[in-house]
């Protein structure tokens, strides 16, 4: 596209006409919007050139008919998809390219065969990218796909450079993040570049916002609906919802599950001080909600969970501990060697799940529909092993005769053979 749009004789382009939609669709303001706003729809792209022959007959335009190509070019194509906080926002044209802020609408892109256009992520490090190697004939690298975050901030010039169809985040969240850009950067992204559509369905709490929550697969057919892709979307709703039936109806009565403890792997665990996390609402840990867990934390204040003592870890004392972010943010060396802290321990050697071996690795809080089908599967093995099968490490997905969902089902849907 040229630098000046009013003096071009070329036709416009399809990322003429997203930008558009973009500008008009967008009505929502980004603090505290609670969805909704008008939408605005741009006409169809006129494909007719001036002809390269100068000896060419003008057509009769006063007489002459329509053609079918004619028809078909000026054919209203556009649809709209309405998600809070942007409200509802117009597309002339599919998404090409795209970037996320993370991880859980990384991996719905992903989901929907739509790798080859992530251009970027505001994080594209720390994903746990080795579940995607358990999906036969899946190959997702990120080798190409730029980290927006840098010197502790997001430069709004990246997203420039970068020039994407789409930007799958929230634009509140953003703002928590690098408290330099305001509610008009966003327009200006909006306008000049291309819309911004996302919400946090992480967790629930937090004051930050006041529009709805929506939950993985309703948040996943929204990004379904921007790219088209309906049919895969509802393939893998039908993958998700069968394995949840079938894992829910072999879980042992209530009063037999072990107590589960969830800590942070970040921790520094030779200081004795830890991080508790109860499983609350939101889709960070929807996998360990599936499962009908026993938080032996459920009682604890989530604001005075953040750096206990072994004296409180020993009180409690759960049958099993699993350490959230160890599968995206340490190495499995990393997190053997924190397992060896706590069994070096005087202290940490008297948990039951110390002595009884009993220790995991958690999964990430920004899982999309792949992530949370592996950390499911993940979690159900670990917790019941008697039913499911032993956790025995991340080649436990390799043997097919103990997979809890069909990976190859997954992998055809991602690949396109719905």
């Amino acid at each position: 596209m040229s630098d000046d749009d009013t003096t071009s004789t070329e036709a416009p382009t399809r990322r003429d006409y997203l930008r558009y939609s973009a500008a008009l669709g967008a009505a929502s303001l980004v603090a505290g919007c609670s969805g909704g706003g008008s939408t605005a729809t741009a006409p169809a792209a006129d494909t007719e050139r001036p002809t390269d022959d100068p000896t060419a007959t003008p057509p009769d335009t006063a007489t002459q008919s329509p053609t079918a190509t004619e028809t078909a070019t000026t054919e209203d194509t556009s649809y709209t998809v309405e998600m809070a906080p942007a409200g509802e926002v117009t597309f002339d044209a599919v998404p090409e390219t795209w970037m996320s802020y993370f991880s859980t609408y990384g991996d719905m892109g992903i989901a929907l065969g739509q790798h080859d256009g992530q251009e970027a992520a505001i994080f594209a490090r720390n994903w746990p990218t080795q579940f995607f190697e358990y999906l036969p004939g899946v190959d997702v690298s990120f080798e190409s796909v730029e980290q927006v975050w840098a010197d502790g901030g997001i430069g709004k010039e990246a997203f420039y450079e970068l020039d994407c169809d789409v930007h799958l985040m929230d634009p509140n969240f953003i703002q928590l993040l690098d408290d330099s850009w305001e509610t008009d950067d966003f327009e200006e992204v909006r306008t000049e570049i291309g819309p911004v559509l996302g919400i946090v369905i992480r967790l629930r709490q937090g004051d930050w916002h006041d529009y709805e929550y929506y939950s993985l697969y309703e948040a996943f057919e929204k990004v379904a609906t921007v790219f088209q892709e309906r049919e895969r979307y509802e393939a893998l709703q039908s993958v998700h919802d069968e394995f949840v039936a079938d894992v829910r109806s072999r879980l042992p009565a209530e009063s037999e599950r072990p107590e589960v403890g969830l800590l942070s792997v970040n921790d520094e665990f030779e200081k004795g001080t830890f991080s508790l996390y109860t499983v609350a609402a939101g889709n960070g840990k929807k996998q360990y909600q599936d499962l009908g867990m026993n938080d032996a934390f459920e009682d604890l204040d989530p604001q005075a969970a953040k750096d206990v003592d072994w004296e409180v870890l020993l009180d409690i004392d759960p049958d099993i501990l699993v350490f959230q972010y160890a599968v995206s943010h340490v190495s499995a060396e990393t997190f053997d060697g924190k397992k060896e802290v706590l069994r070096d321990s005087d202290l940490g050697s008297q948990l039951t799940a110390v002595r009884n071996d009993r220790l995991y690795p958690g999964g990430t809080a920004y899982q999309g529909p792949i992530i949370n089908l592996f950390q499911t599967e993940m979690a159900a093995k670990q917790f019941y092993p008697e039913e499911f099968g032993e956790w025995n490490g991340y080649e436990t997905f390799a043997d097919e005769s103990n997979w809890l969902f069909d990976h190859q089902r997954v992998a055809d849907i991602v690949n396109g053979d719905i």
